[in-house]
């Protein structure tokens, strides 16, 4: 029987770090890290030799392994100006434990990638009179622009400096368990005790796991998986939100400005009539449109970009995001049947639309395509109709906001730009923990994309929600609506 002092599941940023403070601090003492994905030197995507997605089992490559996600993307840190008042990106840490307390926390996160030699050129830090003329003229078109500091590390040099970190961790004692995956949780008279495994290669090799304690670091990846866990064993919870849109890919020339200036420019807008926030989202200069794929075989869009090898397009997302609440509250489930219809009509592939074909209410051809003035960079991408399973709200919310930003970016709705679906960003539910990271269910922790909360806000609580059942605080079902 296997036993530790604690069990982390997920090998993202988050459990990443964790793993690092516990080697600094004298404290890793029997630690185990489980992903179902493979070390950082073994994940590789085979559509850069195929031409296509091979849909890798048996999880994707790019979704799973050691440093999460991010080992793919371009890898860029967003940072922070001196000057700011406020933190304007990377999720509501501020809020519990103040601005300035965050900005140490990021100057920290920062020193280390530089320590495993992280780029010590920061972008969007040069030009700081023609960046406040860029958000001077977005804001007239009712846009917020953020310019911060970005840290490009690149795809390519995201994975060396991953396996440094993986050799650092494994060298001071870490233990890492790749290809397994958590099946669920060990749970008794209300406190964790462990999880039960298996492997990602058979079924049949099962495992239980014993720790004094268990993190839960499972990201967006692991959102719907965590959704379960929590509805399973009555984990406080809230509705979390789901982003949905489309990677929207536009020549170099036209978003040259901004991204000389700030390399990834965030603009936020709330376009009319719905007032729903759209967002730019991984923005990558001469970067290359990519696939992943989730659990239940669903493919999505992303994008990245590399130090080296470039293309004469860039790329972002441009995600709507969507809340549910009474009668309907759930986020995950809504995103996945949207990125299922998609996949149907691409027959399993990522759709691609010109932006002027939309506008002219007709699909895309492969002819057309062809001979497109913006030449695809995700080339098993198959020409359709993608209004055909994006709602009309959301629809409207991505062409409202293009044209807004064709005031702002001359170009930005040439009607040769290239619409890919489904880019869409999961959440797990807003797992309720306390000032240690600990959830309702004790020695259990929620770290990362756990979307938390801090236990101050839900002190004077005396009921909650969890996937649309309602509970007291003494675990029992609701059965009106109040919360």
């Amino acid at each position: 029987m296997a036993k530790y002092d604690l069990i982390v599941v997920g090998m993202g940023p988050s459990s990443i770090f964790l793993a690092y403070e516990l080697v600094i601090k004298n404290k890793a003492k029997n630690v185990v890290l489980i992903d179902e994905g493979k070390p950082v030197e073994k994940r590789y995507c085979p559509v850069e030799k195929k031409g296509e997605c091979m849909k890798c089992k048996p999880f994707c490559n790019i979704t799973s392994g050691f440093s999460g996600a991010g080992a793919f993307s371009d890898g860029k840190l967003s940072l922070y100006n001196k000057e700011d008042e406020d933190i304007y990106v990377g999720g509501n840490l501020h809020k519990y434990i103040g601005v300035e307390k965050t900005k140490e926390l990021i100057d920290y996160a920062d020193n280390v990638y530089l320590k495993f030699g992280a780029d010590k050129h920061l972008e969007g830090t040069e030009y700081k009179e023609e960046v406040t003329k860029l958000k001077k003229r977005a804001k007239k078109e009712d846009i917020d622009l953020i310019g911060i500091p970005i840290r490009h590390l690149g795809t390519e040099k995201s994975h060396e400096i991953y396996k440094k970190i993986q050799d650092f961790l494994e060298e001071n004692g870490i233990i890492m368990k790749y290809e397994t995956v958590v099946d669920d949780l060990i749970i008794e008279d209300g406190k964790v005790t462990g999880v039960k495994v298996y492997s990602a290669n058979n079924k049949e090799e099962k495992e239980d796991l014993f720790a004094k304690r268990v993190v839960l670091a499972v990201g967006r990846k692991g959102a719907d998986w965590l959704s379960n866990i929590c509805e399973k064993y009555n984990i406080k919870t809230e509705p979390g939100a789901v982003d949905i849109g489309v990677r929207y890919e536009l020549k170099d020339e036209v978003m040259k400005e901004v991204n000389k200036y700030l390399y990834e420019g965030k603009f936020i807008g709330r376009p009319y009539p719905f007032r729903d926030k759209v967002r730019t989202f991984c923005q990558n200069p001469s970067g290359f449109v990519s696939e992943e794929v989730y659990d239940d075989n669903l493919s999505l869009v992303n994008g990245h970009s590399y130090k080296d090898k470039k293309s004469t397009n860039t790329n972002l997302a441009i995600l709507v995001s969507h809340n549910f609440k009474t009668p309907f509250n759930k986020p995950i489930e809504y995103g996945k049947n949207v990125a299922k219809n998609l996949n149907e009509l691409g027959n399993g592939a990522i759709l691609v639309q010109r932006l002027g074909d939309i506008r002219r209410g007709k699909r895309t051809w492969q002819e057309e395509l062809d001979n497109n003035d913006v030449v695809p960079t995700l080339k098993s991408a198959v020409p359709g109709d993608i209004t055909f399973a994006i709602g009309y709200r959301t629809m409207t919310d991505i062409l409202r906001f293009i044209d807004a930003m064709d005031k702002v970016v001359e170009g930005f709705a040439d009607p040769h730009n290239l619409l890919y679906a489904p880019e869409i960003k999961f959440y797990s539910n807003k797992v309720f923990i306390d000032e240690n990271f600990e959830t309702n269910i004790k020695n259990l922790y929620c770290i990362g994309d756990g979307r938390w909360y801090d236990k101050r806000t839900y002190d004077g609580i005396s009921s909650w929600s969890t996937n649309g059942k309602k509970y007291n605080r003494n675990g029992g079902i609701k059965n009106d609506r109040s919360r």
